[in-house]
């Protein structure tokens, strides 16, 4: 298995592995959009999400690819210090978000989260963040297992998301 940053020109298995994402039975409670709404988006915009995801540094996905097929993702976005984040929440401190976690079920448990969750921290400590912080919805047990595997700890804050009530939590870059 293969972790890296996407690559512009991988713009269809983006959007298939992000398809696939949302139609996973806990889709409704581990991400924001919706198939029914992904699907109906150009090619045009998912080229450009990939495009905007593989360079720069105020976004990055990262894929894991085996034998030639991308089988997980996770992406981070750069947060500055007096910005408004994905849910509108005002940033107070600069932090590194992580969204669009999903790995296929036939690589779940295998250690591909591990390695996706160890290239975003890198990538982060390298534009400069000091820690990652993630929103998960307080059902999804399987989520939160693999994020307090890889160093994810509760912050204290919940919220009330737009898919239902989410624990806040927050991992420095480097592992200790």
């Amino acid at each position: 298995m293969i972790v890296r940053r996407v690559r512009q020109d991988e713009w269809r298995q983006s959007r298939d592995l992000r398809l696939d994402a949302l139609r996973d039975p806990d889709a409704a409670i581990a991400f924001l959009d919706t198939y029914e709404r992904a699907s109906t988006q150009s090619d045009e915009f998912w080229a450009e999400r990939t495009a905007n995801a593989s360079e720069g540094a105020g976004a990055a996905q990262f894929v894991a690819e085996h034998d030639g097929a991308l089988v997980g993702t996770v992406t981070v976005l750069i947060r500055e210090a007096g910005a408004i984040d994905h849910l509108d929440r005002a940033v107070d401190d600069a932090r590194a978000d992580v969204v669009g976690v999903f790995v296929r079920p036939s690589h779940r448990g295998d250690g591909t989260i591990d390695a996706l969750f160890d290239a975003a921290a890198t990538w982060a400590g390298d534009v400069g963040a000091i820690v990652m912080t993630l929103d998960v919805h307080e059902e999804n047990a399987r989520a939160r297992a693999a994020y307090l595997r890889n160093g994810f700890t509760p912050t204290g804050e919940t919220i009330a998301g737009p898919i239902g009530p989410e624990i806040v939590m927050a991992r420095p870059v480097g592992r200790e």
